[in-house]
């Protein structure tokens, strides 16, 4: 029988190219080496070795007349690199509680998991009244909960995007994750801001953005 073999260990480097892809989407070296400093033939070394691996993947995008601009994406083997938080044990325990207390019981438990992630932010939220302090705060603390986020001004809202989801397969398999995710941004922002989801990684976008304005 044929044994499933452990990531390779990722140098900084390369894990530094593989974020960068997360982060900011397909990119091509040229793109890559201006944001590490380094030339875009140090980049295509790491790029070729981890395509070798599976991790990324190019395409071309034509350029006028000129020669095709490669442009590289991570594949879905790359999700390896990136951490998802415990998803053995979390689907694990999600049909657990579904079949020792049916769909009732889980959403029960999905609610209080709710509820006290809203208290934590409302907490770390305490004292900021302007819209963008609340949401870059809320970034952070997405932030260390492993979903890579960040808060981007565009025009007169606001943008929350968060590159990575550490519970992915969990939300897949409990789509209330989600949409109490919705649900609990809306009540930590404040009564006085709108909070709409974009785009959604499990609708096949490759990250979640949630816009942000006031009403």
């Amino acid at each position: 029988m044929p044994t499933t073999s452990a990531p390779p260990a990722l140098t900084a480097s390369r894990n530094t190219v593989l974020d960068l892809i997360k982060r900011g989407g397909p990119q091509s070296a040229k793109s890559l080496a201006e944001s590490l400093g380094v030339t875009p033939m140090a980049v295509r070394l790491h790029l070729y070795e981890l395509a070798e691996e599976g991790l990324v993947e190019e395409t071309a995008k034509p350029q006028g007349r000129g020669r095709p601009t490669k442009i590289w994406s991570l594949t879905d083997a790359a999700a390896r690199a990136f951490p998802d938080a415990h998803q053995g044990l979390a689907l694990e325990m999600i049909d657990s509680i579904r079949e020792m207390f049916g769909n009732e019981g889980l959403e029960k438990v999905i609610d209080r998991h709710s509820e006290s992630q809203l208290t934590i932010y409302k907490e770390a939220m305490s004292g900021l009244k302007a819209p963008a302090a609340r949401v870059k705060r809320l970034a952070e603390l997405r932030s260390r909960e492993g979903y890579m986020a960040h808060a981007a001004e565009d025009g007169a809202d606001w943008l929350l995007i968060e590159n990575h989801c550490p519970i992915c397969s969990a939300a897949k398999a409990c789509t209330q994750l989600c949409a109490n995710e919705l649900d609990v941004f809306q009540e930590a922002l404040g009564s006085n801001l709108a909070v709409t989801r974009e785009e959604h990684l499990l609708a096949g976008a490759r990250r979640c953005v949630y816009r942000v304005r006031l009403k």
